[in-house]
């Protein structure tokens, strides 16, 4: 018989919803006593417990004490529980049939999967059509009939015209395709087209590196570019390519500017155009009321004698901001990579 002790509440609980506590009492019952429990769930009760059970990580066992409760001098000894899809899904195949067990387990692991048509379903369209339209049109009409309606539609909007009206034609007349022949495609796309992608999407380092001289003051930028100008003259010219400056906020359209003027903070912004060219000056304060832009100007007149590291710092401020803001999709900043960029 095993004695019931009151236990203090940890601080840790605080951060544990109900679904989650319960997730925690699932997990430590384990197979054999929790069958009772799982058996008396529904379908939907069973993919909402098995969410928060999958996502729960490392859950300290002051807090599994607690919530068990009677069992706290067996869990005692336990530094800590993992809540993952493997664990969760071990757990269900000892209470569910397969099918059940593979339908909620799709369902809580959401878009990105680990099925390869989860991963086919997060490529974008252009890449995937590129792809597809050098495969034979029965292979393509395979690959598009496991993907979902709205992808699918997409990625044959990519595919020239009549290869698509064929591909479409053998899907129409596609019956149920077999097991071998859906692994072999499968086989295909992992070692041939997602490895491959893979390895086309690493990251260039030069734009990386751009980050990094972006974040530099002036000064110890022009000095590291002039260096590896001298030690590996592409690198810099592609660095400097990819690189958003200052001066850059220049090629903006008013209304990304006035963007940028509405939200930056105005003693940042009064500091940076005080140490800007006069276009860019001009381009901020036309963006601006009558009497904001004299208010502007009299902030700057103010000022007085600054530092130019000071101005180069609020310049990087705001670059910083139109950053931001792009990332938001509130204005578009040009891409260096492609003179012809429409600019918002």
């Amino acid at each position: 018989m095993v004695t019931m002790t009151m236990l203090t509440e940890p601080p840790e609980l605080k951060r544990y919803s109900g679904i989650e506590r319960a997730a925690t009492l699932m997990l430590v019952l384990g197979k054999d006593h929790g069958a009772p429990i799982w058996e008396n769930l529904s379908v939907e009760e069973i993919k909402e417990l098995s969410a928060a059970m999958a996502s729960l990580g490392r859950v300290p066992a002051s807090v599994a004490e607690h919530l068990l409760g009677s069992f706290a001098n067996e869990v005692s000894g336990m530094n800590s529980l993992h809540g993952s899809f493997e664990t969760t899904e071990r757990l269900l195949e000892g209470l569910l049939p397969g099918d059940k067990v593979r339908e909620i387990m799709e369902d809580i692991r959401g878009p990105a999967g680990r099925t390869m048509w989860d991963k086919l379903s997060n490529v974008s369209e252009t890449v995937l059509a590129g792809y597809l339209k050098n495969e034979y049109p029965q292979t393509v009409a395979v690959i598009l009939s496991k993907l979902k309606a709205d992808h699918a539609a997409r990625v044959l909007s990519k595919l020239p015209r009549d290869n698509a009206v064929d591909v479409v034609q053998r899907m129409l007349r596609m019956e149920t395709v077999q097991k071998d022949v859906l692994l072999q495609v499968e086989h295909t796309l992992r070692s041939e087209f997602m490895n491959n992608l893979s390895r086309a999407q690493r990251r260039d380092p030069h734009e990386a590196m751009a980050e990094v001289f972006n974040a530099m003051d002036r000064s110890t930028e022009e000095a590291m570019l002039g260096a590896l100008d001298n030690a590996s003259p592409d690198s810099a010219e592609r660095i400097r390519s990819l690189m958003f400056t200052f001066e850059d906020l220049g090629k903006l359209m008013p209304s990304a500017i006035a963007a940028i003027v509405r939200v930056a903070d105005k003693r940042q912004m009064a500091l940076a155009l005080k140490g800007a060219p006069t276009a860019i000056r001009d381009l901020f304060m036309g963006t601006m009321t009558e009497r904001s832009a004299k208010l502007m100007r009299e902030d700057m007149a103010g000022m007085g004698p600054v530092r130019a590291r000071d101005c180069e710092e609020a310049q990087n401020g705001l670059v910083r901001l139109a950053k931001q803001l792009a990332d938001t999709g509130e204005i578009m900043l040009n891409d260096p990579k492609n003179d012809d960029a429409m600019i918002a």
